[in-house]
């Protein structure tokens, strides 16, 4: 893979790099859920390409086309069906908007979810499905070459290789190593990616190729949980012709908004629970800490997957006693048991963080995450 000794420092550099980026953009600090502390309020709706950039184009279609209906119609299905939920879009006509802008936008809008919406290509024209992403590690070439073709868009921007610190599009070690970044919201994430492959199950679109993880740079810079989904095949001619149809698109839209409710649903659920319980709670005096029950302790997370991983995998090796905890359709991986949160942000920090870019403190009552509690 690596041809010379200048390319394995060019990896290095651009490895450094983007690790710098990151810090300053928070990506691999401490973060909880935004949406277990205010509920989802806000939503930013992606239309994938436009303007000057077809993105994938079919035998009688394009990409950004099929992409902007359906957008539209989602936030038109949110805003009609959910009245205290805010409905932002990065575009509503043709136009071109860098990668870099769209994450920006939606982080300046402090927005609680970042659904971002795309059509797939494949050299191999029988390949059809949807398919939903979240950012992280790659582990199959078939999600390495969706990412590259989105993350190409790059090349219509003028100096995209100091905007992206050295990310090259055409280079297979360059994403790899980009790859490698996790999602500080990988939980919440795959909940919603999760719910929207769940939803897809009865749609004109019948393959359902599931969840995967890959180096999106529209996701890199999200400081919110974020998907992108890949609704279906252009280049499959049949599943094109299919895209195509209105009652698709209504039919694609109905369903991302059904999986947008419930993740919302679920999610207000548990804030309402939060707040219930730190009202029954007794005051405390200043720089009291909260009493504890003893069923309820802190430990810190270290990695969720949606598929079941064994805890003697040599990724675990070395943390001590590592305890799965599924959490509806994820499976989370923690170690530790604290009585108090400072404790085990104290471990986190010193002893996890180090290895562990985005580890955190969780609140674990009898077996189960719960909401946190500081």
């Amino acid at each position: 893979m690596f041809k010379s000794i200048v390319d394995i420092k060019k990896v290095i550099i651009f490895a450094v790099s983007l690790v710098a980026l990151c810090c300053n953009y928070n990506i691999t600090a401490f973060s909880q859920s935004v949406v277990t502390q205010t509920g989802v309020t806000r939503v930013v709706v992606d239309a994938g390409h436009g303007g000057l950039d077809a993105g994938a184009v079919g035998k009688i279609s394009k990409e950004k086309d099929i992409n902007l209906e359906v957008a539209l119609l989602l936030g038109e299905f949110i805003q009609d069906s959910c009245p205290g939920v805010k409905v932002i879009f990065t575009r509503k006509t043709d136009v071109f908007i860098p990668l870099d802008e769209r994450s920006a936008f939606a982080n300046k809008q402090n927005a609680h979810l970042f659904i971002s919406i795309h059509t797939n290509a494949s050299e191999k024209k029988s390949v059809r499905g949807t398919e939903t992403y979240v950012m992280g590690l790659d582990k199959s070439g078939s999600n390495m070459e969706v990412a590259m073709r989105e993350n190409a868009v790059i090349t219509y921007e003028d100096n995209y290789a100091s905007k992206y610190e050295g990310y090259d599009p055409r280079s297979p070690e360059s994403f790899i190593i980009f790859s490698l970044l996790q999602n500080a919201h990988l939980e919440q994430s795959l909940q919603m990616a999760a719910r929207v492959q769940e939803e897809f199950g009865d749609q004109p679109i019948k393959t359902n190729r599931g969840v995967k993880q890959a180096g999106f740079l529209v996701l890199w810079r999200t400081a919110m949980p974020s998907i992108l989904i890949e609704m279906g095949y252009i280049s499959n001619e049949q599943e094109e012709k299919t895209l195509n149809k209105k009652e698709t698109q209504t039919a694609i839209a109905q369903a991302i908004f059904r999986a947008f409710k419930s993740y919302k649903a679920y999610y207000d659920h548990d804030l309402e629970l939060s707040r219930r319980s730190r009202k029954e709670q007794p005051a405390a005096k200043k720089n009291d800490i909260p009493a504890i029950p003893a069923t309820l302790h802190y430990r810190i997370q270290i990695k969720a997957s949606s598929k079941k991983i064994p805890i003697d995998a040599p990724e675990f090796t070395g943390y001590g006693e590592v305890q799965c905890i599924p959490f509806n359709t994820i499976y989370k991986y923690t170690v530790g048991n604290f009585t108090t949160f400072e404790a085990a942000s104290r471990h986190c920090e010193k002893v996890i963080r180090p290895d562990v870019a985005g580890a955190f403190v969780v609140c674990v009552e009898n077996g189960k995450i719960v909401p946190l509690k500081k």
